[in-house]
């Protein structure tokens, strides 16, 4: 809880549990999926109070305020008094396109996936993610 310390982006993303590790949250930050005031930012930018925070998870588009900065990683209901959540119903209510287009799902029975299979698989969430 230490107001005055400056705290990077990715690790703000990471403690008040926005991301699992710090390094999907750097990686998040280097394909410029979050905008803090209308430009995309690096890892390394700091973190101000106040400051609106725009997360892109497609397909959804989150927006945070920040309310306090926190440098260690929090439980889930203490990351509530560092940011505020000003994402609209009507966003958070986006279908999930994955589990309409049937990536994740397999016929009971049909056993793992082969080599191939799981080569399709992979490209087809890698160019979904891309998008």
């Amino acid at each position: 809880m230490a107001d005055n310390k400056p705290i990077r982006i990715d690790k703000f993303l990471w403690s008040v549990r926005l991301y699992k590790t710090r390094s999907i949250a750097s990686h998040e930050c280097r394909k410029g999926r979050i905008i803090i005031n209308n430009i995309q930012v690096k890892p390394s930018r700091i973190v101000l109070k106040n400051e609106i925070i725009i997360v892109k998870k497609p397909p959804v588009i989150y927006s945070f305020r920040v309310i306090g900065l926190v440098e260690n990683r929090v439980s889930a209901k203490l990351a509530e008094l560092f940011i505020e959540d000003l994402t609209t119903e009507k966003e958070k209510a986006k279908p999930n396109i994955r589990q309409s287009v049937g990536l994740g799902n397999r016929d009971k029975g049909s056993g793992r996936p082969t080599k191939k299979e799981r080569r399709v698989i992979d490209k087809l969430k890698e160019d979904f993610n891309d998008r």
